[in-house]
């Protein structure tokens, strides 16, 4: 009987723990979101070498962070469009995994935040806030404070996100700028 009691209880505590992770889209969702127009996607994934990691840091003014990074090149009918960057930066303790769409010419067409797992913060998903980043590049406007609002209550998930996206337009310009 008391072992029964001592099950119910944890069962019930664990029913009430809050959960906060949060999935918002799958790489496929994002891709059709961002590439409405796209009839295909090819995985091409990007390893960096030396130089380029070099160049990226210097362009992001952050670490690399990876040499391997996950794209999938948008196409329409044969021609690509565009290309989706994933990844994963830490928010105040848990990670966000997020999508940065990027145009051919390096510019930031999109962001979609795919998973979002802190407790606060999930403001960082508010459209008005990512759309601040279209049209943006590595160099012009990709920190918060300067082209970027920051969000009260979500200052580290806005200002790591912030940081991501310029590391990836940073690998756009890099590696897939046409």
């Amino acid at each position: 009987m008391m072992k029964n009691l001592h099950l119910a209880a944890l069962a019930a505590s664990a029913a009430s723990a809050p959960a906060f992770a949060t999935q918002y889209l799958n790489v496929e969702q994002a891709q059709r979101l961002m590439f409405p127009e796209a009839n295909s996607f090819r995985e091409q994934n990007v390893a960096l070498n030396t130089a380029q990691m070099q160049q990226v840091e210097k362009l992001a003014g952050l670490p690399a962070r990876s040499v391997h990074w996950r794209v999938f090149a948008a196409y329409k009918a044969d021609a690509a469009i565009g290309y989706l960057i994933l990844d994963d930066v830490i928010g105040k303790f848990e990670l966000i995994s997020y999508a940065v769409g990027v145009n051919l010419d390096a510019s930031v067409r999109q962001v979609e935040i795919l998973s979002y797992r802190e407790s606060h913060g999930g403001e960082i998903r508010n459209p008005a806030w990512r759309k601040q980043f279209v049209g943006k590049t590595a160099p012009a406007g990709l920190s918060v404070g300067e082209g970027i609002a920051n969000i009260s209550g979500a200052t580290l998930s806005a200002t790591h996100v912030t940081d991501g996206v310029r590391r990836i337009a940073a690998i756009a310009q890099v590696v897939l700028k046409k």
